[in-house]
């Protein structure tokens, strides 16, 4: 059977996450719709790269769909984004290699997150306003010590259980524009609501709460502070999703757009 590789972007607002979840609305779950008119078939296979949570955004999201078509990668993008929703747009469909998987091929992954430091009558779903003033370079300090291979127990969950807690962050930056603030992560893989519990502790460092060495501690010691303190999913976007062979950007490449929202 034919194999396509999906990029698709989406504004989670609305739905419950990626994953597919019978009777509420899901990314995964519109998708698998739109396949079934576009294609006349109910069988096929579709995988996702990320499992983004509820309220979750995607500026890259990358999924495998395996059927059996000799619809052209152009016009299989066209008609679907016939059948989607406003809110889920595909940007690209190429045929790629039936061993090729969109999420074990990956091998990195990078998310933005959007604070605002006002009150926004247009960004609401697409930031965080934090209303507390925010040192921004002792969060840039902080989030040097999250940079490498480390166990993120703290931090977040493994999807099943006895899978490991280490992940290598390659790169937690932190930039400012405007009224804007945006974290920017990449790493090998992230565990569940592991950004979003970087993002509230480093907004506690921002506050004065805790310190750097707080968080090298979260490394060394589990803790439920990070989970204490998850950051809300509406800021948070999926940037890219890395494959063999891409060069891994450690600086948002949607840093002006995101802030301008």
């Amino acid at each position: 059977m034919p194999k396509f590789k999906i990029t698709l972007e989406y504004n989670g607002s609305k739905f419950h996450g990626w994953q597919y979840q019978p009777n509420v609305p899901t990314i995964m779950g519109k998708l698998m719709d739109a396949i079934r008119e576009v294609f006349g078939t109910k069988d096929f296979v579709l995988y996702g790269s990320s499992r983004t949570d509820s309220g979750v955004h995607a500026l890259e999201q990358v999924a495998h769909l395996q059927i059996d078509s000799a619809m052209p990668p152009h016009v299989v993008l066209v008609r679907l984004n016939e059948k989607l929703p406003a809110s889920i747009n595909i940007l690209s469909v190429t045929k790629v290699d039936k061993k090729f998987h969109a999420r074990y091929d990956a091998t990195a992954r990078s998310y933005v997150y959007h604070i605002s430091r006002r009150r926004t009558a247009f960004g609401k779903d697409f930031c965080w306003w934090v209303k507390d003033s925010l040192d921004v370079s002792k969060m840039q300090k902080a989030a040097h010590c999250l940079v490498g291979m480390h166990n993120f127990e703290s931090f977040g969950q493994p999807e099943k259980a006895g899978e490991s807690t280490l992940v290598n962050l390659q790169a937690v930056n932190i930039h400012t524009f405007g009224d804007s603030i945006l974290i920017h992560i990449v790493g090998s893989h992230f565990l569940w609501k592991m950004v979003r519990r970087i993002v509230g502790t480093l907004v506690e460092v921002g506050r004065g709460t805790i310190t750097a060495e707080d968080v090298t501690r979260f490394l060394k010691q589990n803790s439920d502070f990070p989970a204490q303190h998850t950051a809300p999913p509406s800021g948070l976007f999926l940037e890219k999703v890395y494959y063999p062979g891409e060069k891994i950007r450690l600086t948002p490449r949607y840093l002006i757009n995101i802030a301008r929202e």
